[in-house]
């Protein structure tokens, strides 16, 4: 039976997570808000499109590793299926990865979202003064929620169908960053067949 948390082991937890997402969150709102001030208004709404599809992506993965069962990779893994062994370690950390993928990334894509669309809205107001302020950011955050909430309804219906093959592709994507980084990641401490 696993211990279970100390209350400073949650707060140093927390801490952990907030620090990395603050580090991502200013490095991605640093290059977005450069991009969408640097490039033609076309393809600032294209980074717009980006940052919300990468929000709903993270989202599908995030619903499916809580989703997915053990038993299919299992077999798969013992086929030597490309990845299904990584799929099986995600499953064995589906709190931690659905953590990242859903509160980290999704709300960090949230929040960056609404940040780009203020960008594109100050943009749009300096270059046509007669727009009203008021009615354009209201579209443009009305925009940004609808796109972002009905994608992830709809890709929560996909997750939880699909949620074994998503996981086989997270973890195909897993085994190839650890080829890259030349080191195993989401290490279990014990070496147990149960699931953790």
């Amino acid at each position: 039976m696993k211990p279970k948390p100390t209350e400073a082991n949650i707060w140093w937890h927390g801490f952990k997570v907030g620090s990395l997402t603050l580090g991502l969150s200013l490095l991605v709102g640093f290059f977005s808000g450069y991009v969408v001030r640097a490039v033609p208004l076309f393809l600032a709404f294209l980074v717009l499109l980006a940052i919300v599809a990468l929000g709903i992506l993270f989202d599908i993965m995030g619903v499916a590793v809580t989703a997915a069962e053990e038993p299919p990779l299992h077999a798969m893994a013992a086929k030597k299926v490309p990845g299904a062994r990584e799929a099986v370690r995600l499953l064995r950390h589906a709190p931690a990865v659905s953590n990242f993928c859903n509160d980290m990334v999704g709300d960090m894509a949230g929040t960056l979202s609404g940040a780009t669309g203020a960008t594109i809205v100050f943009s749009l107001i300096t270059r046509y003064p007669k727009i009203k302020e008021e009615w354009l950011t209201l579209l443009v955050v009305a925009s940004i929620s609808a796109l972002t909430v009905g994608g992830k309804a709809v890709s929560k219906h996909y997750s939880l169908q699909q949620a074994n093959a998503i996981t086989l592709m997270m973890g195909r994507g897993l085994l190839l960053l650890e080829k890259i980084i030349g080191r195993e990641l989401l290490v279990s401490k014990t070496n147990s067949g149960g699931k953790k």
